[in-house]
């Protein structure tokens, strides 16, 4: 029995792409050419099955660049089923927690009664809420904790949008913890796996796969740890301050976390090493405002000279 043969239309209709994208694919190396039959090109199952492929990765995140490793990889013997075992374990959950799926009518009943649709659009833009296509009733709830936890601030008093406020500037501080994480492990776990001249064996995948789900846990559970640590510390001296107390005046040690573009943060890691990086970024603040007033200084004594001297 002759193997199934499809002409580039039919390829491009049965895989969800285009004629343009098939041969563009074909010019970067990443999908074989066809067989050539006569005057027609012939394409096999086997650049169904390729198609397919790359649409998964792309929609994994890797380039085309990558890709293309990847693939040949698979294409010389070393394996692709450990990388994309990698791949699936990385883009699985990293929580226990499971979605759950709520009305447009109980988000009103919880959050007071009052119908506020300029709320759920803030909701569905930070991911707090997700809509089911073709129901605009209904959300899914990625994290009902998450949501619990607004319940609870909005029933004490913080309106709805300090609330998706705050949400905003503390997802920003959480990547980056999470960002820093990362670069930790990447650096002294998953480096000689990861680094190498070529994409990593099943084996090395399938153990860097085993890895992750050891380490998965670890991430929450430091951060877990240091936040209660650090509300502990600064709820007390909070409160100390409010009731007059021995830090009714600033310590002078406070911290305030601010959000810095990646690739200033990058640079400056860079040029005076991870480590320093705080350290130079508060130095050079404290320099540039201690310029900026001794400039002021400078232009109050050019003003109060010049009107001696009209005197």
């Amino acid at each position: 029995m002759s193997a199934r043969t499809y002409r580039i239309e039919d390829l491009a209709h049965l895989t969800g792409t285009t004629v343009r994208t098939i041969r563009a694919y074909q010019d970067r190396g990443v999908l074989p050419r066809p067989e050539r039959r006569g005057r027609a090109n012939a394409y096999t199952d086997t650049h169904v099955h390729r198609l397919r492929q790359i649409a998964d990765l792309l929609d994994r995140g890797y380039t085309l660049a990558s890709i293309k490793e990847l693939l040949e990889a698979h294409d010389t013997g070393r394996g692709l089923g450990g990388v994309l075992g990698l791949v699936a374990e990385v883009d699985g959950p990293w929580t226990d927690e499971e979605p759950a799926r709520i009305t447009r009518g109980e988000l009103t009943e919880r959050f007071g009664g009052t119908p506020d649709d300029a709320a759920i659009a803030q909701a569905v833009e930070l991911g707090v809420l997700e809509p089911v296509p073709g129901d605009a009733e209904v959300f899914v709830v990625p994290s009902p904790q998450e949501l619990a936890v607004a319940v609870e601030l909005h029933a004490a008093g913080v309106p709805l949008s300090a609330i998706s406020a705050h949400l905003r500037e503390l997802r920003a501080q959480v990547e980056h913890i999470a960002s820093r994480f990362l670069k930790f492990t990447t650096e002294h776990v998953f480096a000689r796996y990861l680094d190498g001249a070529h994409p990593p064996t099943d084996t090395d995948a399938a153990e860097a796969a085993s890895l992750v789900r050891r380490l998965r846990p670890l991430a929450r559970h430091t951060v877990d740890a240091e936040l209660a640590r650090a509300m502990r510390v600064l709820s007390s001296r909070h409160l100390l301050r409010h009731l007059g107390g021995s830090a009714s005046e600033g310590t002078g040690d406070e911290t305030r976390l601010v959000p810095i573009p990646a690739d200033t943060m990058r640079a400056v890691e860079a040029l005076v090493g991870a480590e320093q990086a705080g350290t130079f970024v508060a130095l050079a603040a404290e320099r540039e405002v201690r310029a900026r007033a001794l400039d002021q200084l400078a232009s109050k004594g050019t003003k109060h000279s010049n009107i001696d001297q009209n005197t």
